[in-house]
């Protein structure tokens, strides 16, 4: 399996991002972050570039009410050609206080992304846009040979992983089970990408993980990982259609829940290896481990060190060049 690595904070000073990128120098694996509201993740990435550590990136998802397209597009294109390496350039509406930052929210979810997303994807083609009901870009980018910028869209269900079987060539999700994957978006992405007449887009899972060490509280470790996701009505309708049903006022069994489920994964090396593998036959391309839990309840070596051990295991090349 092509394995990846989520940053699993947000920080607060580039220099913090040297190391964990220095892990999949050795692996064709790809460092994630999501949208942060302390450094911005493209600055923070290219400074990482710029001390020596150019690796493949990719963005989890940058929320689009904080860009225009031509800022998406330009931003996303310059950091392509910073680190040497196609950027994963992961694009989604966000919750509703994000939606409402530039006025009233779109009257359609769905056609706001298509229209954002398309006109990304003609500005870094050289072209323009047709004014759309939430979106313009009339003023062309400059040209600039670059290495690819590969449009993706944050997946949870059926109709979003449609749409983005038909505009998107990545589909990123977050918390959702092998299963679900399997069964519910890996489908809809095909179902889309056939009525557009295109390829499948690849699919990228961010998945929760920690190892199981003595006296880790697994319970635990899936609330300091995802209790801010599972408080969102999208999310419980995503693991509700996943088969899993909790109250989020009962954090306890949520947490239960969640775990039963296969939404976070808490195992030894080789169970977890397995059922990472699980991914790959449900459609994935690419397993990105996500460590937030054990950096929230453990901090940031031992979060360091967990990521170090799982990619040796599971992913031999990776690794090799651990920092102190």
């Amino acid at each position: 399996m092509k394995l990846s690595l989520l940053v699993p904070f947000m920080p607060k000073d580039p220099r913090e991002l040297v190391r964990w990128a220095a892990l999949l120098e050795p692996s064709p694996g790809r460092l994630w972050q999501g949208q942060a509201v302390t450094l911005d993740p493209l600055q923070s990435f290219a400074y990482v570039a710029g001390a020596g550590h150019r690796v493949p990136v990719g963005l989890s998802v940058t929320l689009m009410p904080l860009k225009h397209p031509f800022q998406a597009a330009m931003e996303a294109r310059s950091l392509a050609q910073i680190t040497g390496h196609p950027v994963v350039y992961g694009l989604g509406p966000g919750p509703v206080v994000f939606q409402e930052l530039l006025g009233a929210r779109p009257a359609s979810q769905l056609r706001a992304v298509r229209e954002y997303v398309t006109a990304v994807r003609d500005l870094l083609a050289g072209d323009t846009s047709e004014p759309g009901e939430t979106v313009t870009s009339s003023m062309p980018l400059h040209r600039l040979e670059s290495p690819e910028v590969r449009l993706g869209l944050g997946v949870l269900r059926p109709a979003m992983a449609r749409l983005a079987g038909e505009i998107a060539d990545v589909a990123v999700t977050w918390l959702a089970p092998a299963d679900y994957v399997g069964s519910v978006v890996e489908p809809a992405l095909r179902e889309g990408a056939e009525s557009a007449g295109v390829t499948r887009p690849l699919i990228s899972s961010v998945v929760p993980v920690a190892l199981r060490r003595p006296g880790r509280n697994p319970y635990r470790t899936v609330l300091a990982s995802n209790y801010g996701h599972l408080q969102g009505p999208h999310y419980q309708d995503m693991l509700a259609k996943a088969g899993i049903q909790f109250d989020i006022d009962r954090p306890g069994p949520a947490a239960k829940a969640v775990l039963d489920g296969g939404a976070f994964l808490h195992d030894d090396v080789d169970g977890l290896g397995e059922r990472l593998g699980a991914y790959v036959e449900a459609g994935v391309d690419e397993v990105v481990l996500n460590l937030s839990g054990v950096h929230a309840l453990e901090g940031p070596d031992a979060a360091y060190d967990e990521a170090a051990e799982l990619l040796e295991a599971l992913c031999p090349t990776a690794g090799a060049t651990k920092v102190a």
